[in-house]
């Protein structure tokens, strides 16, 4: 996000997109036949980007990750992200340009979302500096975050429900994990990330919930007691997803960090899956 929090953007490179209906129609059996660069970014201006690729399209290297026209290259101190990409409808123009992520430190954290570690988390640098220029007026400077998710199963065969947020504070950064398994059980975990790159177990203040998305997706993060979080900026708002920046305080410091919301009964729905298609176009080969 922007430093005065007036812009933000959301990059996802997926080797097996998730969320695509393409991905789920295929059996998912072939994750390298389904691979996609998602861009968000905010405001009047702001564009969504989710074309899924088939296998052509991939090339990777320990340092480089090419999905289409667009990459995503380790230089060994920056993660540099070229974009060259179209909107989805409504706003189907080009969005082109270059993002830069300088992290403070990396981490060697990694976490199992499962008890049998069929899904992982790694907060690879959770404290950054990130440039922004993109098309559509997206040139600014500002913090930002670089995480990766793994998994051998689908989201929703495990998933009922999650809730991730990552807020900056003076001397730290937070990152909450709140999520509820499909068998009841509950995986609730809250992080402190120092500058330096340590990563620590925290008490989290209570989840507490606030305004619904225009879909009704339930949200809810950390707030300290009575206090309650509002949406500061949307990016992506989905009958079953929500991603925003999100204003909390804890700890008695107010913050604006980047949440997101994932309601996976609602994405398991049969009916959900040709509406994503519309957003979510297919280009199986690649040049």
């Amino acid at each position: 996000m922007s430093d005065d929090g007036t812009k933000a953007v959301s990059l996802i490179a997926f080797i097996g997109s998730v969320f695509s209906p393409w991905y789920k129609w295929s059996g998912r059996q072939d994750p390298q036949n389904h691979c996609c660069l998602n861009v968000v970014t905010s405001g009047l201006n702001g564009r969504f980007t989710m074309t899924d690729r088939g296998r052509s399209a991939l090339k990777q290297s320990p340092e480089r990750l090419e999905i289409g026209p667009s990459s995503v290259t380790w230089t060994g101190r920056q993660l540099v992200i070229e974009v060259n990409e179209w909107g989805a409808p409504p706003m189907v123009t080009p969005v082109k340009g270059r993002i830069t992520l300088t992290p403070r430190a990396v981490t060697g954290a990694e976490v199992w979302l499962t008890p049998d570690g069929a899904h992982l988390w790694r907060p690879f640098a959770p404290i950054a500096d990130i440039e922004v220029d993109l098309t559509q007026g997206h040139r600014w400077r500002g913090h930002g975050y670089f995480d990766a998710n793994f998994g051998t199963r689908a989201l929703e065969t495990d998933f009922s429900f999650w809730t991730w947020g990552r807020y900056p504070l003076r001397d730290r950064a937070l990152c909450f994990y709140d999520a509820t398994l499909r068998d009841g059980r509950h995986f609730d975990l809250a992080v402190e990330i120092t500058p330096d790159g340590q990563v620590r177990e925290t008490t989290a203040p209570p989840r507490t919930r606030f305004r619904r998305n225009p879909w009704a997706v339930r949200r809810e993060t950390r707030a300290d007691p009575g206090t309650t979080p509002r949406p500061h900026l949307s990016l992506l708002e989905a009958p079953f997803y929500s991603r925003a920046l999100v204003e909390t305080q804890i700890e008695g410091e107010r913050t604006i960090g980047m949440h997101e919301a994932l309601d996976l009964v609602r994405f398991r729905q049969p009916l959900l899956k040709p509406m994503l298609a519309v957003r979510v176009p297919r280009r199986a080969r690649w040049p």
